[in-house]
């Protein structure tokens, strides 16, 4: 029996039959291994091939542009409706779990038109939600657009579920949002959170 079981795991072994010669065609040993004369010459050859090559023309100097907001302390050639980045109206808004707060001011912080959703006619749980919130942000529109600003740059503040809905509440009552910036305050382990509520 043990000599059956070694004849078997001879012929399930693959390296145990003979194996077949192989011819492999191998390049010339000078091809592959070059000697310091041959790098040499070789790189002669590629500076005389960058010589003689004419050098491209160099591109027509144009300013840099972008349309992606300047980084502050940057210089921007982009104009809205005449004005700079920093010249642009802010709409604040505060989106809260229970209400959603917009408010919109100047580049000198005067304030231009506030308006939430209670403000809107919402009560209790309807405050907090999404429609309540565009709601608010096509009413700020309305009153900021009869005071001239026709763009307008978003800072979001809070993790409400009107957050978005303002926004586009925003650009329904015809105001063009330039930029959104997320000013959300996120604690570092700061002050000890509250219990958990028992459902």
């Amino acid at each position: 029996m043990q000599v059956v079981r070694n004849a078997g795991s001879w012929i399930l072994r693959p390296w145990a039959w003979p194996r077949a010669i192989r011819v492999v065609a191998r390049a010339p040993a000078p091809t592959i291994h070059t000697g310091d004369h041959q790098l040499q010459d070789a790189a002669a050859k590629q500076e005389v091939e960058k010589t003689a090559a004419p050098a491209p023309a160099p591109a027509p100097s144009r300013s840099i542009s972008s349309i992606y907001p300047p980084i502050p302390g940057q210089e921007s050639s982009l104009r809205w409706a005449g004005k700079k980045f920093e010249e642009i109206p802010i709409a604040h808004i505060k989106a809260s779990y229970n209400n959603t707060q917009i408010q919109v001011v100047s580049s000198m912080n005067q304030p231009l038109a506030r308006t939430s959703c209670g403000t809107e006619g919402f009560r209790n749980a309807k405050k907090g939600t999404g429609i309540a919130a565009q709601t608010a942000g096509i009413a700020a529109a309305a009153k900021a657009a009869r005071k001239g600003v026709t763009h307008i740059r978003v800072v979001v503040k809070g993790l409400g579920p009107g957050r978005l809905s303002a926004i586009k509440g925003l650009t329904m009552g015809g105001l063009e949002v330039i930029s959104i910036t997320d000013n959300t305050p996120i604690p570092h382990n700061g002050c000890r959170p509250r219990k958990a509520r028992r459902l």
